[in-house]
């Protein structure tokens, strides 16, 4: 029997009890400071609640403190984990290895956070060998390389992203908002440089393309391949967006929690949920009304062979070039302008003030608000400019849906089972693994009582319990005073409370070992043009004590390891810190999987086009700085560099 785990964002307190009413089995939370999204810190109090909301489901609370950390910080963090395991958080997400150290004698779990760049075998059997107990692994991964991972590493649970916005780089290895802005992603403080737009250009300063968004991603869904991620050995599953609004956060996991639900009926003897209770919906999930850059499922299954003279237009599944914005979901076709007015060809119904948009000729977003309705004809509040009959049409902004989502939308009990007994001194009432004694006198019942003490004992009101049963032996003949049944059924809730269901995946203290790698070799100028080990990044098994550190991290590019502080340098066996953000680099600002030349139906590997430009390409920013890239097919990668 394996536990599945859906993993929801938390934003705040209220998100993260969303999260669990509409069916997450966990959810993970920014701490105060040090977690990867600066804007979502929540104070230790509001974690405390959330952990005290969560548990009584057997739903676990994870928090993130996985930026890199600098010395006069490291204090102020390992009081914030003290502070943390008081409140009762589950788990860590650490990218700091200084972090995981802090963490040896807290009864916390420490997860590897996808900012410690997990995609080979050999760097998650590291990270296990290390200390974690469960690794989140690179988006950019397909089913066969998670199935390796898990038949090489199968006593670590492995942790994959289901939903939600893509970063372009690897994680933990995108420098460019740090290059650009001097806001660094490994501090939380991501700039979005990919989502910005670029022209490409050749060698020679020929535009091969004009003004578009080539470095930003469409959103994942993966819902429809949840059983697949499961055989591959994924036992929890992450939805992206602990920046995103209360309806994407309700909408997304109602909807991921149903399908988990589904295959946990479907196969009843190899799955189960890992936490409790069953949630009732007033609105039906539909991923297409909650905000998204139209869908892929990215590299689950891997690339696929191009056509030669394969176009951009027919290569739809990963890129979203036109726009870094929200489409929506499509809703028809621009039938008929009329004056101040337009017809839609669709079987969509409408609300005033719906938000609507359409690509232009050029290939622009233009958004525009629905001021009046009747029936198909759509009057704006002012008529976009460039709309013609013919043009596809989206809503990107559904105000029926957002009106339901705005109420209270969704309920969840844990359905329980009572038995009540008479003993020699009084009543036993019990449910689950809880049991309660009342010592009271038997009184013989004068008239049939079963039907009473059901309905009184199955009053749970506002509790988070639910109960339709109540086991009583057939010959049980006694009175029992309203007020009584009353007292019991609170004494029984409350021990519920206190000894909560017994979670199906319990969390086990991590014990980090501290691994002896001698420091690294000095680099010479003459390796500065050596990237034959940039990607994948590999990381020595703990059986190899011997190898350097430039089996770790490229020689030439230190600071891929992003070491920021010196408990990171014992931990590592190294002198100086390297982190990019301290001392900058001269390697990539960005590893990619997403390759422009394939996306423009280019690839030399997987067939397409042959280019007619003079490489090395450059993405160029309105402002004219320029970025060099460098296609390492040998690893199906694509890197950036700065000037």
């Amino acid at each position: 029997m394996r536990a599945l785990e859906l993993l929801a964002p938390a934003k705040n307190l209220e998100y993260g009890i969303a999260a669990i009413d509409h069916g997450a089995d966990a959810v993970y939370i920014g701490a105060p400071r040090f977690g990867a999204r600066v804007a979502a810190g929540n104070s230790v109090d509001d974690i405390r609640k959330l952990c005290n909301y969560a548990h009584p489901f057997g739903a676990n609370v994870y928090v993130t403190v996985n930026t890199i950390i600098y010395d006069e910080e490291l204090e102020a963090t390992r009081q914030l984990l003290h502070d943390l395991q008081e409140a009762g958080v589950d788990a860590i997400l650490v990218q700091d290895m200084a972090v995981l150290q802090m963490m040896h004698d807290l009864p916390m779990a420490a997860h590897a956070s996808t900012q410690t760049d997990n995609r080979t075998v050999e760097k998650v059997q590291w990270l296990r060998d290390v200390g974690f107990s469960r690794v989140v692994l690179a988006r950019e991964l397909s089913l066969d390389e998670m199935k390796e991972i898990h038949r090489q590493v199968p006593d670590v649970e492995l942790e994959v992203f289901v939903h939600g916005a893509l970063c372009v780089s690897y994680s933990g290895h995108c420098y460019a908002s740090q290059y650009c802005f001097g806001r660094s992603a490994n501090r939380g403080e991501c700039a979005q440089f990919c989502r910005m737009q670029f022209s490409l250009e050749d060698a020679k300063g020929r535009e091969v393309v004009s003004d578009r968004y080539l470095l930003s991603l469409k959103d994942m869904n993966r819902i429809d391949l949840l059983e697949e991620l499961i055989e591959a050995g994924a036992t929890s599953f992450k939805i992206e967006g602990r920046l995103k609004d209360l309806s994407y956060v309700k909408n997304v996991t109602a909807a991921y929690s149903q399908r988990l639900n589904a295959i946990v009926k479907r196969h009843p003897d190899q799955y189960c949920r890992s936490s409790h209770g069953e949630c009732k919906y007033i609105f039906t999930p539909d991923l297409d009304k909650t905000f998204n850059r139209g869908y892929t499922t990215y590299f689950l299954h891997g690339r696929q062979r191009l056509r030669v003279g394969e176009c951009s237009s027919e290569m739809p599944d990963i890129a979203s070039m036109d726009t870094p914005k929200a489409m929506g979901a499509y809703v028809g076709i621009v039938k008929e302008i009329r004056g101040l007015s337009f017809n839609v060809a669709g079987v969509a119904s409408f609300t005033n003030g719906d938000g609507l948009c359409f690509l232009n000729e050029a290939r622009q977003l233009v958004g525009f608000r629905a001021n009046k309705v009747e029936g198909n004809r759509i009057y704006p509040y002012r008529m976009p400019q460039g709309l013609k009959p013919g043009m596809r049409l989206y809503r990107n902004n559904d105000q029926e849906f957002d009106r339901l989502m705005s109420k209270t939308s969704a309920e969840r009990r844990i359905p329980i089972r009572m038995a009540l007994r008479a003993v020699p001194d009084g009543f036993e009432l019990s449910a689950e693994d809880s049991l309660i004694h009342v010592p009271a006198e038997h009184q013989i019942a004068q008239l049939p009582q079963r039907e009473n003490i059901i309905r009184q004992l199955t009053k749970l009101g506002d509790t988070i319990y639910s109960c339709d049963e109540v086991d009583i032996p057939a010959d049980f003949n006694y009175f029992i005073p309203n007020s009584l049944l009353s007292d019991m059924r609170r004494q029984l809730v409350e021990r519920l409370k206190t000894a909560p269901i017994t979670q199906n995946t319990p969390i086990t203290p991590n014990t980090p070992i501290t691994p002896n790698i001698p420091s690294s070799p000095n680099t010479s100028s003459a390796d500065s043009e050596d990237r034959s080990n940039l990607s994948p990044l590999a990381i020595p098994e703990q059986s190899s004590p011997t190898r350097s550190l430039s089996h770790l991290s490229p020689l030439n590019h230190p600071y891929l390891y992003n070491i920021s502080n010196h408990e990171a340098c014992d931990f590592y066996g190294v002198k100086e810190l390297t982190a990019y953000e301290l001392k900058g680099g001269k390697g990539p600002i960005m590893q990619c999987r997403h390759c422009i030349r394939y996306s423009l139906g280019y690839c030399v590997r997987y067939g397409g086009q042959r280019p007619q430009w003079q490489e090395p390409l450059s993405l160029v920013l309105g402002d004219g700085r320029r970025f060099r890239l460098e296609f390492d097919c040998q690893h199906c990668q694509m890197n950036v560099y700065a000037p």
